[in-house]
């Protein structure tokens, strides 16, 4: 499947509040999440495979890395709980770049995805994501839409993050 998706990514010093905001807004919560993502070394964009209790996907994509809004181009697999079998697979082949170890709340309002990430060594993050799956929806539409739940959520541009977590993790 593939998506088209504006997104932004901040650090975080109030997770409850934005839970709250989020709950307020009528947000669907969809549930805690542990999630592992693997990221396998490849020339361009990047290849994850997450294993979750809520969510196993195996996820390419191409963005930008700026601090402003992202336009990704997402190509996804949803897989079965265990597929550690591909992981095997994709590590032969390839080779493991960077883990990345959160507990991920994970909610809904409509089309776009809310996160709230504890990530392992890092801290708390809020990430937004406006996807179109169907592709009927234009760049304006999504932007529009993120740009309103950064306001909803208070949240301040210039701390925007301009990376992914596998470049903020060492391991």
């Amino acid at each position: 499947m593939q998506a088209n998706i504006f997104e932004i990514k901040t650090r975080i010093t109030n997770p409850e509040d934005i839970h709250d905001t989020l709950m307020r807004s009528g947000a669907e919560f969809h549930g805690l999440d542990h999630q592992i993502d693997t990221y396998f070394k490849v020339d361009r964009g990047r290849l994850k495979l997450r294993q979750g209790d809520i969510e196993n996907t195996l996820i390419r994509y191409h963005r930008p890395e700026t601090k402003d809004l992202k336009n990704s181009k997402v190509i996804f697999q949803k897989l079965q709980r265990e597929n550690q079998g591909i992981k095997d697979i994709l590590e032969d082949v390839m080779g493991i770049w960077k883990v990345v170890d959160k507990q991920r709340r994970i909610y809904f309002i409509e089309n776009v995805k809310f996160h709230i990430d504890e990530v392992k060594g890092l801290g708390s993050f809020v990430e937004i994501e406006a996807i179109d799956i169907s592709g009927e929806s234009d760049n304006t539409q999504l932007r529009k839409q993120c740009d309103h739940y950064i306001e909803v959520l208070g949240l301040n541009r210039n701390q925007f993050i301009d990376q992914s977590y596998s470049d903020m993790v060492h391991t």
